[in-house]
């Protein structure tokens, strides 16, 4: 087999030193981002020296703009204000439902993998070497339940700083599209690094440290060491399912509200003061858009990593008890950040954006020199920590496997989610020709507009599952289950960018209505929507990002699974396996149905009372009242707690309902269904949605002639293109990507629960 080179010493310095340069990397983007004050300069204490190319010392007022008057400041400041503490306060609300559910959820997981042996304290034979004894279930219950906590803190964390350094960041970018699109973009940009960094590290070093204390106690049982890890991609998950739901329904009922009220029925601007729905809107992109995806594709890096480490827990790296080797996942997340901060370093440091033409290139550069230096940086990790030739599990047989072939398969990831990313942003992007024909059809009305956009999405579909099923096919013949793991892991690997990329859009889209409500010129409004129209596109490209790796995700979890549970093959002809393969199918359908209705029914909740609240204000339209935001915000708040619970219970419970009275084989069809049917419609959906989001704007921009000849704002087609993107946004910000927590959270669930399953499942069966 041969050693590696790198040392387990080094190992145990190299992932968290990585972990601290990148929350080290986060805080130092931070103070960049705080030198943009919120608070009125004069003229005499305001630096004029421009010599910083960044401009943070430029004095922040633009003569010829009027903008010498400082209660645009002020007012920047109030409402940022207001965004920041709606978030705080619907984030408590629904950490305070979702912290029962977490306590509960333990218990049950202590409970029944404690039931396993009959809560028995003696040490068992291990479940792969009867020969050897292992430490009792009842301790793999008791790691497993604190891993869960572990994990599910953890996501919490994430999306909750996430939230607030969005919070903080919108007003300073708004303030800074005075000086130019490009000032603005690096603050967005840097804001949104700040969360990539901070949630890739702290996911890193949480994992890290709880192995080597875990190890303290397991010793040599490395098998029940990492089955009692998958704990933490459980929680990680299944607070994510509850941050994505209860923030997609908030963000798009206020949306969806503010819209057909505000721009179909009174036809005023988007994100204007007038518009009772306008703050619960803003609040809404940073609940869902900004803490349900940080909470998400942390529970994606987590999930993809336990998975990793289950299946090298039974190969050689686990029975030799070669830690370099075991740890070869967090090594390549440890070079993730390395890698994603020198490619920051590119947006915010090496090149300048002068133009609104050059935000998208910017962001796409991202991607495509994160990739490439990745791939560098996976060959050196795999040289010099995995052993020339090693072996993996793969259903009972030990595959010899060659280093090589292992940074194949973590590359074949890798630039499986650049392409995924590229064909997304292609079919979301106003600057080509599909998101240009849906937004051409809308001179025929709303009716064409749909059908265009529905077609846009399935045809999305196409490239990205090629691209996953080659990464399939490639690293499962390389590697097993192990290679499909890793690969997950190859695509996650450039987290940080990505959740940069990902959260500067919601920053950039609050920035915009910021600058409505302000009240500040035409100009400034132009570059904001600029920014924005490039992050719906990125929106949609970390959307993409999501769904590839959680489809990886859940296969490598299915496989250990399946190792775990004791089933030697997945036959499809049986009765069993295809009645679960064809309800798990027919899930990801019940799971959008409920998360749709959710957001339509408290949609028209919020339509009716901005309703009221034009009709019964006085002087509301003429701009001498104001609103009751206050009433929109708890009506979106309301509604997102109590309609995210049933769409979680329906994810959550059916592991557990389909292997206590079904069993294994039926549960390994549901997992199987779900995954096949659950991808398709979240590409679709996603896809669907930003293309009428991107549609509407290219009207609404009229850079083309063609676009100017659908304009402008208020035209027949420009209405028709509003309905497709109120359509859209539950179907891009709910229903899509919560479909890929739903996939990737019963395959963990169910890993976690396989030994309960295994010996005391399929009840009915035994009748």
């Amino acid at each position: 087999m041969g050693a590696a080179l790198l040392p387990d010493l080094g190992t145990e310095i190299f992932i968290p030193v990585c972990a601290v340069i990148g929350i080290a990397f986060a805080l130092f983007q931070w103070v960049l981002v705080s030198q943009v004050k919120l608070s009125p300069v004069s003229p005499s204490s305001g630096s004029r020296d421009s010599s910083n190319k960044n401009g943070y010392n430029d004095y922040l007022i633009e003569e010829e703009e009027g903008l010498n008057d400082h209660n645009v400041v002020l007012k920047c400041a109030e409402i940022q204000n207001a965004i920041s503490e709606g978030a705080t306060s619907f984030l408590f609300t629904e950490y305070k439902y979702v912290g029962i559910f977490m306590v509960a959820f333990a218990a049950l997981i202590f409970v029944f993998l404690g039931s396993v042996e009959g809560f028995s304290t003696k040490p068992q034979p291990c479940s792969y070497d009867s020969q050897r004894t292992c430490k009792p279930a009842l301790a793999t219950a008791a790691f497993s339940t604190i891993s869960f906590l572990l994990g599910a803190v953890t996501s919490v964390v994430s999306g909750f700083l996430g939230m607030k350094i969005a919070t903080y960041a919108n007003a300073r970018t708004t303030l800074e599209a005075r000086k130019g699109v490009g000032k603005a973009f690096i603050v967005a940009f840097r804001s949104g690094a700040v969360m990539g960094f901070l949630l890739a590290a702290n996911g890193l070093v949480v994992l890290f440290i709880t192995i080597n204390v875990f190890k303290i106690y397991y010793g040599e049982d490395w098998g029940g060491l990492f089955e009692s890890i998958t704990g933490y991609g459980l929680g990680g998950s299944s607070m994510a399912l509850f941050g994505r739901v209860g923030g997609g329904i908030y963000t798009k009922a206020a949306d969806v509200g503010a819209d057909l009220v505000g721009k179909v029925e009174r036809n005023i601007p988007e994100d204007d003061p007038r518009n009772p729905a306008v703050i619960a809107d803003n609040v809404g992109d940073n609940v869902g858009d900004i803490a349900g995806m940080g909470s998400d594709l942390f529970g994606s890096y987590a999930e993809a990593s336990c998975a990793a480490l289950v299946v090298a827990s039974i190969s050689s790296f686990g029975i030799d008890h070669d830690f370099t080797g075991m740890l070869y996942p967090l090594l390549i997340s440890s070079m993730g950040i390395v890698v994603c901060l020198i490619t920051t370093l590119f947006a915010t440091d090496f090149f300048e954006i002068k133009e609104v033409t050059e935000i998208e290139p910017a962001l796409k550069k991202q991607l495509i020199i994160s990739t490439v230096l990745m791939t560098v940086g996976i060959a050196i990790i795999t040289f010099i920590s995995v052993p020339a030739t090693f072996t993996i599990f793969n259903f009972g047989t030990q595959k010899v496997v060659h280093n090589w072939q292992l940074f194949l398969c973590v590359s074949v990831g890798l630039w499986a989610g650049l392409i995924i990313g590229f064909v997304t942003e292609y079919y979301t992007s106003n600057a080509y020709s599909p998101v240009q024909d849906v937004a051409d059809s809308c001179r025929t009305g709303a009716a064409t507009n749909v059908i265009f956009g529905l077609a846009l999405g399935y045809k999305s579909v196409i490239i990205p599952i090629f691209a996953i099923a080659v990464s399939i096919y490639v690293s499962f013949s390389f590697a097993a289950m192990y290679g499909v793991a890793v690969a997950a892991l190859g695509m996650l690997s450039t987290i940080a960018t990505g959740l940069a990329i990902d959260a500067y859009g919601p920053i950039s889209d609050n920035a915009g209505g910021i600058a409505e409500m302000a009240g500040m010129s035409h100009r400034i409004r132009e570059r904001t929507d600029a920014l924005d129209a490039a992050g719906n596109t990125t929106a949609a490209i970390g959307k993409g990002f999501a769904i590839g790796s959680a489809a990886l995700v859940s296969l490598a979890l299915f496989g250990a699974f399946v190792s775990r549970a004791s089933i030697s093959k997945v036959d499809v002809l049986t009765p069993k396996v295809f009645i679960g393969l064809i309800v798990g199918a027919m899930l990801p359908y019940w799971f959008s149905a409920m998360t749709m209705k959710s957001v339509g029914s408290a949609a028209l909740k919020m339509v009716e009372e901005v309703r009221r609240q034009f009709n019964t204000i006085p002087g509301l339209m003429e701009g001498t009242a104001k609103p009751d935001y206050a009433t929109c915000v708890k009506i979106s708040t309301d509604a997102s707690i109590k309609e995210m619970i049933p769409p979680g219970a329906l994810v959550m419970l059916t592991p557990l309902v389909v292997g206590i009275f079904f069993g294994v084989e039926t549960l390994s069809g549901v997992l199987a269904g779900s995954l096949v049917s659950g991808v398709q419609i979240a590409i679709s959906a996603s896809n669907t949605g930003g293309a009428w989001d991107n549609a509407k704007k290219y009207i609404e921009a009229g850079a083309s002639e063609h676009a100017r000849t659908l304009g402008p704002k208020g035209s027949d087609p420009h209405k028709a293109a509003v309905i497709g993107d109120t359509i859209g946004d539950p179907l891009k910000d709910t229903s899509g990507p919560s479909l890929n927590i739903l996939i990737k959270l019963m395959a963990v669930e169910s890993l976690v629960f396989a030994p309960f399953f295994a010996t005391h499942g399929g009840l009915l069966f035994k009748l």
